[in-house]
């Protein structure tokens, strides 16, 4: 029999994890459900909780950026999820990327050291709206949760497709042809650079338009997310859009001559040992075989050994602005919570982030407090206020960037000025609410 203030937690990916950790450092007891190994997912390679499936950085650590912003608040609200991916971080320029493995072993120590959190190995596919429970399955929400999430909110999901990248072997790199740097050789280098040029690059671009697509079941329309197209995609949309977008070689001089290539391919570490390397930007829908004879046209990938293919998977994420409110409560039942891709954002910070809040947020309500929501000129309560208000167009998921915080005051004119401006403002603006409010504080009942 569940407890009255005990909290549950349906999903053990990014979002999932950091919302139940963040209810049992409030001293909340919380169930965690995660459907793997007992159910698969097309995407997952293994039964670890928060798995990255895709990408293993978490974008930019640089303070005047977009993520960077938005992962300093996260640190100042204690994320679990955060620390883990400083701990377990490889080289990496100045982003922040991660040793998956290690990654998520390091998050599932961390919520094994919470007295209050339980994890339960088992597939949900029904809730009771009225006990709290925070949703935070993802976009790979299993067919029978996505029917009760249909029928209980009476809106139909939304779906698109997401694309992943390949990762080679380390040692399948040519590093005659490969070399090391980052762009402008700032950060801590860590990637891998093959460069092309202009023929290299024009002969790999009409073999990619030419190749063979995977046939993606069950939909006959696919959509995808604006910033993860697949590399054919962008392709498509003119003869040098890889050139000015994944393929850019901007900041990057080949050592060998001195100058910068047409185009270059990234390869960055995906472990800490550096024994696996990702293709940045190179998420594709390709039949495998086209991938083998497409990407070893790459110089330095002749005989590359993949360890992962890339491929497609299904990505579902509710109608937000209909269904839920800033707090991440959903509008039919203020006990029922949604974190992560599934409330309409997208990344993985994004996700965390996400999750954080709706795990705070139940706690709060099981101790009979009041939700909170940052404040709006910051970039956690600015992704929390937009998956909730409606826009009159369309809904898609969206990554944080300064467009989504309210105007600065008129002289904020230059790029570079205004993006320090909603920086300064959102750290002073946090540092007041989390003391206001303490909503970092290590128990719900904290003022």
């Amino acid at each position: 029999m569940k407890k009255p203030n005990e909290v549950t937690v349906v999903g053990g990916g990014l979002a999932g994890s950091e919302a139940a950790f963040q209810v049992a450092r409030r001293g909340v007891p919380v169930v965690l459900y995660e459907m793997r190994p007992a159910a698969r997912t097309e995407a997952h390679a293994t039964d670890h909780l928060a798995e990255l499936v895709c990408s293993n950085s978490l974008k930019s650590d640089s303070p005047g950026t977009a993520a960077g912003l938005l992962k300093a608040e996260l640190k100042a609200m204690g994320s679990a999820l955060l620390a883990a991916a400083e701990e377990t971080r490889v080289p990496a320029g100045t982003a922040l990327a991660v040793d998956r493995v290690r990654f998520s072993e390091r998050v599932e120590e961390t919520l094994a050291g919470q007295p209050c959190l339980r994890v339960v190995r088992r597939e949900v596919t029904d809730l009771d709206p009225s006990a709290l429970t925070v949703i935070a399955t993802g976009p790979l929400t299993s067919a029978g949760l996505s029917d009760w999430i249909k029928g209980f909110l009476g809106e139909q999901s939304l779906f698109f497709y997401d694309a992943i990248s390949p990762i080679v072997d380390a040692q399948s790199v040519d590093r005659l042809k490969a070399f090391e740097g980052s762009r402008y050789g700032k950060g801590d280098g860590g990637y891998l650079n093959c460069p092309l040029d202009e023929a290299e690059f024009d002969a790999f671009l009409d073999a990619l338009l030419s190749s063979e697509l995977a046939t993606v079941r069950e939909f006959d329309r696919i959509t995808f997310f604006e910033g993860c197209l697949p590399v054919e995609e962008v392709a498509r949309r003119g003869r040098q859009a890889l050139a000015f977008g994944a393929m850019k070689p901007v900041g990057l001089a080949d050592p060998r001559t001195g100058r910068m290539p047409h185009a270059v391919v990234q390869l960055r570490p995906e472990n800490r040992d550096c024994t696996m390397y990702g293709m940045v930007g190179f998420q594709t829908r390709l039949k495998i075989p086209e991938q083998k004879r497409v990407f070893r046209m790459i110089p330095g990938l002749e005989r590359a050994e993949f360890l992962r293919y890339g491929s497609v998977h299904r990505n579902s994420f509710i109608n937000s602005p209909v269904c839920l409110l800033p707090s991440l409560q959903t509008r039919r039942s203020r006990a029922l919570l949604v974190g992560g891709q599934l409330s309409g954002v997208e990344g993985y910070v994004e996700s965390i982030a996400t999750g954080l809040v709706a795990g705070a947020n139940a706690a709060r309500l099981a101790a009979g407090l009041e939700p909170v929501v940052p404040p709006p000129e910051t970039a956690v309560g600015s992704l929390c206020r937009y998956v909730a208000t409606p826009a009159g167009v369309p809904f898609q998921p969206m990554n944080f960037n300064f467009g989504l915080l309210p105007p600065l005051p008129v002289g904020a004119r230059k790029i570079g000025d205004r993006k320090g401006l909603h920086c300064a403002r959102a750290r002073e603006k946090l540092a007041g609410w989390l003391a206001a409010t303490g909503a970092a504080g290590a128990t719900a009942g904290v003022e």
